[in-house]
């Protein structure tokens, strides 16, 4: 039972809304009904889905959100009912709505928190030997985002051009000419913290509102050439894209695993006595102008993870740094041990030497 933003076709206003099998359901509608009678909704003087956005419902917290999720298991349930006067005006059909952000998203930052990814990458640039730097087994490495530039599923998104260097030496102007995906999970955070007092590991995930897919664009030839020595920057600013539809931590209760043993041991603000995630398969489809199908390139699994979100909220906030309600991190790319499992062309092709061929008999290195 996910939560978003859609636009209502009847109203011309944006609207929360859930999302039942291939009905779009306006919880905007059941709001104003009064139909959210639980303890907390009946006494609430405040509207949460008729706002263009999710954040104050975000910011309401935990209680809430399972109060409303049991109404409306109660209502759309095999004993349940909605009131035939309310069904014209509350129920869409999914493929006759255009969904929206479902969050203002003030900040952002990305993780690193995939050991095969880093593994992978880290064999490309350095060699095996070398492939993990020193740091990363003792912390989640992440760099800061730009919330301005992501957008939600469907938007167009403009190839970008800058600085290449083929030598790494000397640069031309270029498009890009690498560009990549990254296959991610993002957090998106319900309330946040105080400047200066961190969010301790054990209490993270009381922040969390929910989860969404991401797509962390990548300018692979653009970020070899800027990364050195701060990091990535032009290469990823240009687009992010997440998923209309944020998925809360109750929904994905049935699917907790727990993450494995991470060694060497670490500091203690990092030590996570509930170390998890869950096991969620993640697809990436692609399908060319000259195919009629999507052809699956990876499935990977937010089990592969190997830092959970609560620890990369605990060190981001250690040093005192404060969220904010609707703040989003990025797990980093997901990949799995197999081939089939990388989340990212750069490791599906590894790196331009081994071409994928599609099912038409085209092939890419990357997009």
């Amino acid at each position: 039972m996910p939560f978003g933003i859609f636009m209502n076709p009847k109203k011309q206003k944006p609207c929360g809304c859930t999302r039942i099998g291939d009905t779009i359901v306006d919880l905007d509608a059941l709001e104003h009904e009064r139909l959210f009678d639980g303890p907390l909704f009946s006494v609430t003087k405040d509207h949460y889905f008729c706002q263009p956005t999710l954040n104050d419902f975000a910011a309401a917290g935990k209680a809430y959100r399972v109060e409303l999720r049991e109404t409306l298991q109660r209502i759309f349930g095999e004993k349940g009912s909605l009131p035939d006067a309310l069904k014209a005006d509350a129920l869409f059909p999914a493929k006759d709505v255009q969904m929206q952000m479902p969050m203002f998203i003030r900040d952002y930052t990305d993780f690193y928190s995939s050991y095969n990814h880093a593994y992978n990458v880290g064999v490309m640039v350095r060699g095996p030997d070398n492939a993990i730097q020193p740091n990363w087994k003792h912390l989640p490495v992440g760099y800061h985002g730009r919330a301005s530039s992501i957008v939600v599923d469907g938007t167009p998104i403009i190839r970008p051009r800058g600085q290449v260097s083929a030598d790494k030496v000397n640069p031309t102007w270029s498009k890009c000419n690498r560009m990549d995906f990254e296959l991610e999970l993002g957090t998106i955070v319900s309330h946040g913290n105080k400047m200066g007092h961190p969010i301790k590991v054990n209490d993270a995930r009381e922040h969390i509102f929910g989860y969404v897919l991401l797509n962390d664009w990548s300018a692979r030839d653009l970020q070899v050439w800027e990364y050195v020595p701060l990091g990535p920057f032009n290469a990823k600013n240009f687009g992010s894209t997440i998923s209309p539809w944020v998925i809360t931590p109750e929904a994905l209760a049935p699917f907790k695993v727990a993450l494995n043993k991470q060694e060497p041991e670490l500091m203690q603000y990092l030590k996570d006595d509930d170390l998890h995630c869950y096991n969620v398969d993640l697809k990436v489809k692609l399908k060319t102008p000259k195919m009629e199908n999507y052809h699956e390139l990876a499935t990977s699994n937010a089990k592969y993870l190997y830092y959970s979100v609560a620890q990369c909220l605990a060190h981001h906030t250690v040093t005192g740094c404060n969220f904010n309600t609707g703040d989003m991190i990025g797990s980093g790319t997901i990949s799995g041990p197999e081939k089939n499992e990388r989340g990212s062309i750069l490791e599906l092709c590894w790196g331009g030497k081994e071409p994928i061929k599609l099912p038409n008999d085209e092939e890419r290195t990357f997009l």
